[in-house]
């Protein structure tokens, strides 16, 4: 290849040439601050990670080096509970799953032999109303959604008497729908009582420490209550992250942006003690929301006048317009790729792992014109070389495990790819023909996700896809009149034949709940909002809980006996 111009991104392995032709020795600034010639191919011992390249002339370019593959623990095999955290609900939630109530899910998993759990974006839907129902479209996929705070478990809630708080939160938590608007309305409340009580110098040390990112997204939070959510609404002069209007803002508005941060501080210790050794991968949607933190941020890596969708297909003949702008992919490039990194660094955090959405937007995007149907839209090709090694070195430097979410349209040759670089493939039982047992370990596998139906919903016909229901008929034999819980078993024994290193059941199916998290493609306000009609004090009395953790749990421990060396 030629080095672009500029400030550009080269991005490389170990061992291979950098492809800048006749440009001669080469001087690079590693990471630790050393400096190394390079005159070829990069040496095969060269330093992972992100450094800075300078040519004879003067042209300097960032330098990423990658091992290419994504991080593997030796011999992988486990199972575990895809949560949908908003969903969850406890004696102490205000109306919507909290990260407390992800904790205790990730300890009654760990006592019934679970290894990971698999959570629904946690991304900022950023501190306006209406609040955002669908986890997958955030104003930023670099920091965390408020409304997931315990208030009571914030540092400095013993200051403040939350009793009338609780109160309203407890008559919100009986609803079995969630209102995102009140809710975030009585936690922001709170959480304000609590942080006008006082601040930590713990909090304000590491907002500090954030440096820019946190600084530029506090600076939104605060715009945007003062103006609106959507940055292409706001005054001229605040338009851009740059511009001297930002500027005067944040020195009259300095304390908002100290709020916002501790927030997120807040949020970052939260989250902490609710994976804690546990690995969790957390979801990275595929795109953000046009008017919101990220997008504002990076405006200028964004293309004009597009979103981001998919085509018609067998299981949604319009197609869809997912409503987030792509990344131009030259933009994006010239960027440095910082906005992708950031995304993909921030989403794994210290959890041990990463489930990408669309994965197959690493390769290619469809592009729908604003205005248009999905129908007419097209593909756009990205550097799916570039973008996957990106993933390799965070993989790695996370010690994280990847998930490629690779269901739809997936053109040839890309699970191939994803293989090769060590990416684990979706395989789910409603949709592939064969027998889990010819399914490839480097997967994760399961029944069913967020946008299909439960099991029971599939056996009562609450959620009618008669063609799931006879499936599993077929495969197993199962009798028409069985009960919900032995078809969720009978389900899930099918699954546990799989030889994927992840096995993984939704708590929907757990529970026995008959309707799933969200329809694509429909306008049901119900959509994301459902919340699970067991409390998470009483998973561990559930039937179908104790079936699924029996028959995943029975071919996790079969599996590991297999491989052990005879004694």
């Amino acid at each position: 290849m030629t080095a672009p111009a500029g400030r550009a991104s080269l991005v490389s392995r170990p061992g291979r040439d950098l492809g800048l032709g006749s440009v001669g020795p080469v001087e690079v600034e590693c990471e630790d601050g050393t400096v190394r010639q390079v005159d070829g191919p990069l040496p095969d011992d060269f330093p992972l990670g992100y450094h800075r390249l300078r040519t004879l002339d003067g042209i300097e370019h960032r330098l990423i080096v990658s091992p290419g593959r994504c991080w593997l623990p030796d011999e992988l095999r486990e199972w575990g509970w895809a949560v949908q955290v908003y969903a969850l609900r406890s004696a102490g939630s205000w109306g919507i799953g909290d990260l407390a109530d992800l904790r205790a899910v990730r300890e009654w998993a760990q006592s019934v032999g679970a290894g990971f759990l698999l959570a629904s974006p946690l991304h900022s839907a950023g501190s306006t109303l209406p609040q955002e129902d669908s986890p997958y479209l955030p104003v930023s996929r670099r920091f965390l959604n408020p409304i997931y705070l315990r208030v009571d478990e914030v540092p400095g809630a013993e200051r403040v008497d939350l009793a009338p708080y609780e109160a309203r939160g407890r008559a919100l938590d009986a609803a079995d729908d969630i209102d995102r608007d009140a809710v975030w309305q009585l936690k922001r409340a709170a959480l304000r009582a609590v942080f006008d009580a006082g601040i930590s110098e713990n909090a304000e040390r590491w907002r500090l420490g954030r440096g820019e990112a946190l600084h530029g997204f506090t600076t939104w939070c605060a715009v945007a209550e003062a103006y609106g959510p959507d940055w292409r609404d706001w005054p001229d002069d605040l338009q851009r992250p740059d511009s001297a209007g930002v500027v005067r803002f944040v020195a009259k508005h300095a304390h908002e942006l100290r709020f916002h941060g501790w927030l997120q501080w807040a949020l970052d210790a939260q989250l902490r003690r609710a994976t804690g050794e546990m690995t969790v991968l957390q979801d990275l949607p595929v795109g953000v929301d046009a008017g919101g933190a990220d997008a504002w941020a990076w405006q200028d890596v964004l293309a004009d006048s597009v979103l981001i969708g998919a085509p018609p297909d067998a299981f949604n003949a319009a197609g869809q317009n997912w409503g987030s702008p792509p990344w131009e992919p030259s933009r994006l490039q010239q960027a440095g790729y910082e906005p992708f990194v950031q995304s993909v660094r921030a989403t794994i955090g210290e959890s041990g792992g990463i489930r990408i959405d669309h994965v197959m937007g690493l390769f290619r995007l469809w592009w729908v014109p604003d205005g248009e149907p999905p129908a007419n839209g097209a593909y756009v090709r990205y550097p799916s070389d570039d973008l996957l090694d990106i993933v390799a070195l965070e993989s790695h430097r996370a010690r994280a495990i990847v998930v490629g979410e690779d269901l739809g349209t997936v053109e040839a040759g890309v699970r191939a790819e994803l293989a090769d670089r060590q990416v684990l493939s979706y395989k789910l039982l409603w949709f592939e023909d064969t027998d889990p047992e010819t399914w490839p370990e480097l997967s994760l596998a399961a029944v069913t996700t967020h946008d299909l139906p439960t099991v029971a919903g599939v056996w009562t016909r609450a959620d009618p896809v008669d063609e799931f229901r006879d499936r599993l008929i077929a495969d197993t034999g199962l009798d028409h009149a069985a009960s919900v819980e032995e078809a969720v078993r009978t389900a899930h024994g099918l699954l546990a034949r799989a030889p994927s290193m992840l096995l993984s059941a939704t708590l929907e199916d757990a529970v026995g709940a008959p309707l799933r998290p969200n329809v694509p493609g429909t306008t049901d306000p119900a959509n994301w909002c459902r919340r699970l009609p067991v409390a998470v004090e009483d998973l561990p009395k559930q039937p179908g809980a104790l079936a699924i953790a029996s028959e995943l749990g029975a071919a996790v421990r079969n599996e590991v006996r297999r491989r052990r060396p005879a004694q």
